[in-house]
This record gives C-alpha cells, sequence and structure tokens, in this order.
C-alpha cells in the first residue's frame, strides 16, 4: 500500500523497542520485582517479549488472582528502577523531530502504563505532541483516530494491527521481538531496519514517494 500526504500528518509512535530500549530497565525491575515478592522472574526470558500488556507477562509467574496487585507494585517500583537505566533507540531523536520539521504533530501510543511512559520520555528530552498509555494493539486505533494520525511506528505485531484497525499507514522497525518477515506478513506497509532511515522515508512519503522498504532487514 502506498500513500501520500496531502498535509502534515500526525504520526504516531509505539514506545517499547520503537522509541526506546527498555529492556535494561525492564530486566532490573522485574530482578527487583522477584526480590519483593520471593517469587521467581525470568528476567532474560521477559524482555525477549515486550510489547503486550504488562499484565501478559506476570501471569506467567505469579497466580491469576495475585496479577493485578503485583501489577501495581511493579509500577510503583518502575519510576525508581527502570527509568534512568533505558537508553533511547537510535534514531528516536531524529524521527520525532522530523515530524515535527515538517509541521506534524508527534503521537505516542503505548501499552505502557502512561505516567511512567511519560517519565521516559521526560528523562530522554524526546518531546511528542501528545502521549497515550495503557492501550494495545487494536485498542491503540481509538487513541490513533481520535489524534487524526495518518501513519504509526511501531516494532511489533500489535502495533501493525493497531495501525491497519484505525486506517493508518502502518510503518514499522525489526527493532523488538519481531523479524522484518513476520512484520510484513503481519501487513506492514512499509519495514524500515531502524529508526534512522525515518526521516528520510518521511520525506519521501510527503513528496508522494513509496519510499524504501528495507524488507531484507532481519527476514
Amino acid at each position: 500500500m502506498t500513500h501520500a500526504a496531502s498535509a502534515p500528518p500526525t504520526v504516531g509512535f509505539d514506545l517499547d523497542m520503537t522509541l526506546i530500549d527498555s529492556r535494561p530497565g525492564i530486566h532490573a525491575c522485574y530482578r527487583a520485582l522477584a526480590e519483593r515478592t520471593g517469587a521467581f522472574i525470568d528476567a532474560d526470558l521477559a524482555i525477549t517479549r515486550l510489547g503486550p500488556p504488562l499484565e501478559e507477562e506476570l501471569i506467567n509467574w505469579f497466580p491469576a488472582e495475585r496479577v493485578p496487585a503485583v501489577a501495581d507494585l511493579y509500577r510503583q517500583m518502575y519510576p525508581g528502577v527502570a527509568i534512568a537505566a533505558t537508553p533511547a533507540m537510535p534514531g528516536a531523536h531524529a524521527a520525532v523531530a522530523a515530524v515535527r520539521a515538517a509541521g506534524g504533530r508527534a503521537l505516542v501510543v503505548t501499552a505502557k502504563y502512561e505516567p511512567n511512559a511519560k517519565l521516559h520520555l521526560a528523562h530522554l528530552g524526546i518531546e511528542p505532541d501528545a502521549v497515550v498509555g495503557d492501550l494495545w494493539a487494536e485498542a491503540k486505533a481509538a487513541a490513533l483516530r481520535e489524534h487524526g494520525a495518518a501513519v504509526y511506528v511501531g516494532d511489533h505485531l500489535g502495533d501493525v494491527r493497531g495501525a491497519r484497525a484505525a486506517g493508518a499507514l502502518s510503518v514499522t522497525v525489526p527493532t523488538g521481538p519481531c523479524t522484518a518477515g513476520e512484520l510484513r506478513q503481519a501487513g506492514a506497509d512499509v519495514v524500515l531496519r531502524d529508526l534512522t532511515e525515518f526521516p528520510g522515508w518521511l520525506s519521501d512519503y510527503l513528496d508522494g514517494a513509496p519510499g524504501e522498504d528495507a524488507t531484507e532487514a532481519r527476514a
């Protein structure tokens, strides 16, 4: 699918493994949570499947009836453990800046708890126009439609589903748990190697060109 922008677009971005490399911070937080609760959590395994809501990971380590309370505890512990340990992904600052430079609006839509998402962005100096948290996969479409997003950039199959549900162009980067081949198969319109390619792609998109689909990346 090829789209051309008729006006400066609103571009949505996922957060974990799209704009930020949240693996170090989440790993540290799972280890702290295991120590606090006495439960076994394989943090090395957990950080290989980032994307879905926290509760979907916690159910692997805690009885279902404990998951809501443990999720609350995790989110309370998170700022003191994970924020400083989490770097930006290569190209993240430039990707958001490219949207703003083109006269568009940058939006972050993430499954992460919204207050913690905002802490990450503030710590790293990434300044979107809006942040919406606590939304996963197709549920992201509501926020994307509300803000008029023409493009949604993510790393996960759930991000592709969210973009398609919103009628937005699905631009993906295989920097999270999903390969380029998996993202294409899920229906991604564009697969970039990483966010460093996004400003060039955006320029082509605004000019009405199809841009590069780096489909060999991690095929």
